[in-house]
């Protein structure tokens, strides 16, 4: 890792600490966990401009799998061979998207997730095939087909709009959006509209809908990079890049997540962000699968007591029947 011009500090202080060899970043194969992983390596070779970083791609379960991931074991299958792969040392870290990482399974305790990137936008987007008339989800008329890939999204868009036909339409965003054009099995997609400003698909977003309307998912927006806890030269490599504010809205939203003890099934929904007088705000919903059942909690705290909202807004949603609500889900 040799270069003509001086080292910056941080890049003398890891030198010696990192392996004799490109540091090796797992992750998922498609277009948008890439776009995910270039992000991760800018701001690595933002802090050390000569480290030989290579990008391995792991197909997992769940990629391979098209059909409802309950029936194969849940969001985990997003991380499974992923782990594998960094228990196994097959790579040095591994990059994922926070809300695909689940909160009712112990995460692997050699592990740690030593950075996140700052936040991208939440909110989730409408896209309407070419040529379509349609501009709203409130333009569309009665039977109208949306696909999702998301239980959470489909009780929210049945609360506001039982008359619609949401349907399970999974797979990576760019195939997607070609089987929206080319093969018009439904008449609308909902999906995150950050995800699609990453693989370049603005332009595709009709509608951002407001987290009034469209609740997002625990972790939405936010990439975590995780890595064995014994390798502490990566650990502290990835610490210069952590984003602390996304660290601690992470920390009270799955604190209330693992409370929860949501399984892939639930409808669960949650966020926090800072407001402008520097309090932490806490939202949660959990609903029944066709939106008519929900709970709702709102708590504010101070950022150094992140966990203690999480774990208070869980409380104040099981008081309110979540957990009924949850098991209920259990049995579709």
């Amino acid at each position: 890792m040799g270069s003509s011009s001086p080292l910056t500090p941080a890049a003398a202080y890891f030198e010696n600490a990192l392996p004799g060899r490109a540091l090796r970043l797992g992750g998922r194969a498609s277009h948008l966990a890439r776009a995910y992983a270039r992000n991760v390596i800018d701001a690595l070779t933002a802090v050390m401009p000569d480290l030989d970083i290579e990008y391995v791609p792991i197909e997992t379960s769940a990629d391979r799998y098209k059909g409802d991931l309950s029936e194969l074991g849940g969001k985990g299958l997003f991380m499974k061979e992923i782990d594998k792969a960094l228990m196994m040392g097959r790579i040095d870290a591994a990059v994922h998207c926070m809300k695909d990482v689940p909160g009712d399974v112990p995460l692997p305790k050699e592990f740690v997730f030593a950075a996140y990137l700052q936040r991208d936008d939440v909110r989730d987007a409408v896209i309407f095939p070419d040529g379509s008339k349609h501009a709203t989800i409130g333009d569309l008329p009665a039977g109208a087909r949306i696909g999702t890939s998301a239980v959470r999204r489909k009780a929210q868009l049945l609360r506001t709009r039982p008359d619609l036909n949401v349907q399970r339409f999974r797979g990576n965003v760019v195939p997607r959006l070609t089987r929206l054009d080319e093969e018009q099995e439904v008449d609308a997609l909902v999906l995150a509209g950050g995800g699609l400003a990453k693989v370049g698909m603005q332009h595709r977003i009709s509608q951002l809908l407001s987290l009034d309307e469209m609740c997002p998912a625990i972790g939405a927006g936010v990439v975590g990079v995780q890595c064995r806890k014994s390798d502490e030269g990566i650990v502290e490599l990835l610490q210069v890049i952590d984003d602390a504010q996304t660290r601690t809205h992470i920390l009270a939203e799955r604190t209330m997540l693992h409370a929860l003890q949501g399984h892939c099934n639930s409808p669960i929904a949650g966020h926090c962000h800072t407001t402008d007088d520097g309090q932490l705000s806490l939202i949660g919903r959990v609903f029944s699968r066709d939106g008519a059942t929900f709970a709702y909690a709102h708590e504010w705290d101070t950022p150094e007591h992140a966990y203690e909202l999480g774990a208070y807004v869980a409380a104040t949603l099981t008081r309110k029947n979540a957990r009924s609500i949850i098991a209920g889900t259990r049995l579709h």
